[in-house]
């Protein structure tokens, strides 16, 4: 009886693992469509978000900057998402990436779109606060790695 608790643990966290690593690959493909189509006509997107923050009290410059900066930062945290790689810290770089977005959008008083933009951050925040449950990943096949090759090397040591 005490094994088929301990199976069925083991399958409730596997399956843990599965819905992390299924729901941080979708957000992976969302961020990094994003920043890639953005890419793909960075003159417009840059100008139309100038346009857009011109009757705010923002430099057009810092605008222009910050508009330049979205689209790789998005395509960047969403290659890393997509792979688990760097898994905390590109979550944390969506949140504060997500930050500056709310920002902007509630100087333009775009309460819709702020509202969408706070569902991605409950998103980005369960991803991280279930981190822990990461298997799927880049970051956990390193872990793995990086295990065997200090248990062999304690093994050798003792050898000699």
């Amino acid at each position: 009886m005490e094994q088929d608790t301990t199976s069925e643990q083991q399958l409730r966290l596997r399956d843990l693992a599965l819905a992390h690593g299924l729901a941080r690959v979708g957000l992976g493909i969302d961020i990094a469509v994003h920043g890639l189509a953005r890419l793909g006509d960075m003159a417009a997107f840059t100008s139309d978000t100038v346009k857009t923050f011109a009757h705010t009290f923002l430099p057009s410059q810092a605008v222009l900057a910050t508009a330049y900066v979205i689209p790789p930062a998005e395509l960047l945290i969403g290659i890393l998402l997509l792979a688990g790689l760097f898994l905390r810290p590109a979550l944390v770089a969506g949140l504060l990436l997500l930050f500056q977005l709310i920002f902007g959008m509630s100087l333009l008083q775009q309460w819709a779109v702020v509202g969408l933009q706070l569902f991605y951050v409950a998103y980005y925040a369960a991803l991280l606060a279930t981190a822990g449950w990461d298997y799927y990943s880049v970051d956990h096949w390193r872990q793995m790695v990086k295990g065997k090759r200090e248990a062999k090397n304690a093994v050798m040591a003792s050898r000699r």
